[in-house]
């Protein structure tokens, strides 16, 4: 699943963006991202989240909060388990992914590109971690 940390979010406006981990674009996110209860993020705060490739740019969709930006980012031994509904959540996200970014070229009778595949696999991982 990709990470990364809040460059910046304007709570009024209700978006902002994320500096990935991986080096790549920044990801915009709007309110309707984040977790029940959380309103707003704060520059610096670790992430993780799923994407989707828009017209206008990629975009994170099931936002979860890892750190606030205070306090260090916790062995994953230790991180909190989802909950159900936050599972669901991810998974609906997720089956649009594979849905607009897998879906396409396997029907063209090719594989997804290998940055993608990269990508979905990463994310199918870190949701096999969270379900095992």
């Amino acid at each position: 699943m990709p990470s990364g940390r809040v460059k910046w979010f304007d709570a009024d406006k209700g978006f902002g963006f994320v500096s990935r981990d991986d080096g790549g674009k920044d990801v915009f996110v709007h309110r309707d991202a984040l977790p029940e209860g959380v309103e707003e993020l704060v520059k610096g705060q670790k992430v993780e989240y799923s994407i989707i490739d828009t017209r206008r740019g990629v975009q994170a969709m099931g936002v979860h909060v890892i750190t606030s930006p205070q306090s260090s980012t916790a062995p994953a031994s230790e991180k909190p388990k989802r909950s159900p509904e936050e599972l669901g959540s991810l998974l609906q996200d997720m089956m649009g992914v594979l849905e607009q970014q897998v879906m396409p070229p396997l029907s063209r009778g090719r594989r997804p590109d290998r940055k993608t595949g990269a990508k979905i696999a990463e994310m199918l991982r870190a949701v096999a971690d969270d379900l095992g």
